[in-house]
């Protein structure tokens, strides 16, 4: 049995200002920062959030098989906690190179980051930390106080990066 590492971030509290300049970095690369929401909800957009989702992952530890298409709308897309809005995009000329996708949860009080992840030649350069910048923006402008996250224990990376920005365990190690 896997002891999952879990995180929150209370963002009322986060100071942006820090993180603001991986945005910059990454802009002044020439790379572009969008939302699915921006870019629209489209079958298309869906199959490419889908397709870079599923290479992304396959770098966290046990992941196992990852969900069909079918299987991936029908439980990240097609629930209510899922908007458009929450899915932050990094493009580098007009491909789809990294993603922060982040869920609302009203009925739990909480915003929970689904996943983070960016495509292996792109990775070192921050924009994790930016991407994620923009999803905890996303959760304060929603009017949430805390962003959740689920990590596995041997996933160092995105634990690491998580704690980089604020987050902790929560009190009592309590799961929502």
């Amino acid at each position: 049995m896997v002891d999952w590492v879990r995180l929150e971030l209370h963002v009322d509290t986060f100071d942006e200002a820090t993180f603001e300049p991986y945005l910059h970095r990454a802009q002044e690369s020439g790379i572009t920062f969008t939302t699915m929401a921006e870019l629209g909800d489209t079958p298309a957009h869906r199959r490419a959030l889908y397709d870079l989702n599923r290479t992304c992952s396959a770098d966290i530890p046990d992941r196992g098989e990852f969900y069909t298409y079918e299987e991936y709308v029908a439980q990240r897309i097609d629930v209510p906690a899922f908007t458009p809005e929450g899915v932050a995009l990094a493009l580098l000329d007009g491909t789809w190179i990294g993603m922060s996708a982040t869920s609302l949860h009203p009925g739990k009080g909480h915003a929970f980051s689904e996943m983070t992840g960016v495509l292996a030649p792109h990775r070192g350069l921050g924009l994790s930390l930016a991407l994620k910048l923009l999803a905890i923006r996303f959760v304060r402008s929603s009017g949430y106080e805390r962003l959740t996250t689920v990590h596995h224990p041997r996933n160092a990376s995105a634990i690491a990066m998580n704690h980089r920005l604020g987050f902790v365990p929560p009190p009592n190690d309590a799961a929502d």
